[in-house]
């Protein structure tokens, strides 16, 4: 509501929310508000989990409905998300109202760290984790890399688009926020070209 009500303030209401999910808790919450606030025109929303504990991306790729758990190692530097299982009432929520859903390495969020952490212009740099940067990250990755160019269109980002993000935290592990800032911990090693 605070972060509306600020856009509301400049005249502006979100035309993408890109939120984060461990469970589908908040990023439920946050889906459910916004579509709630903005009946008549509701944002596009594209949900962001690591490439290891991405249920609620398997739930989506599943088409059944039902929410799936993933197994196995679900180890990621974003530990935060590292769930592996959907909240049904979030699940229901993201299933019906989501414009996309995207897993992420490792590196995303490292990136979004970096960005974050470095701005340019008038920005002021802003202190975030590992699981509050992915969504920086991600955008990253959609304007500024060829790769990507399709996806970007299909999620209809442009110059007039109003993008907004949520940082769930700061750094909350230390070393290795220095190590990332610092060592270029968790490089992106090479994007595809096409």
């Amino acid at each position: 509501k605070e972060a509306m009500d600020q856009m509301a303030a400049q005249k502006a209401a979100p035309t993408h929310v890109f939120v984060q999910a461990g469970v589908g808790s908040m990023s439920g919450a946050v889906v459910g508000y916004l579509v709630n606030r903005y009946r008549e025109r509701p944002p596009a929303f594209i949900i962001m989990e690591p490439n290891n504990a991405a249920c609620i991306f398997a739930s989506a790729i599943a088409g059944d409905g039902r929410p799936h758990a993933v197994t196995g190692d679900l180890n990621t530097i974003m530990a935060g998300l590292a769930c592996g299982e959907p909240n049904p009432m979030g699940w229901e929520i993201l299933r019906d109202f989501s414009t996309g859903y995207v897993c992420c390495d490792n590196y995303v969020a490292a990136n979004g760290i970096r960005i974050l952490a470095n701005p340019i212009g008038e920005d002021l740099p802003v202190e975030a984790g590992e699981s509050g940067s992915v969504g920086i990250g991600l955008l990253d990755l959609l304007l500024n890399h060829r790769a990507f160019e399709k996806v970007k269109q299909a999620l209809g980002i442009g110059p007039d688009s109003k993008l907004l993000f949520f940082n769930t935290e700061g750094a909350t592990d230390p070393i290795n926020y220095r190590e990332i800032l610092w060592y270029g911990k968790y490089p992106a090693l090479h994007l595809p070209e096409t």
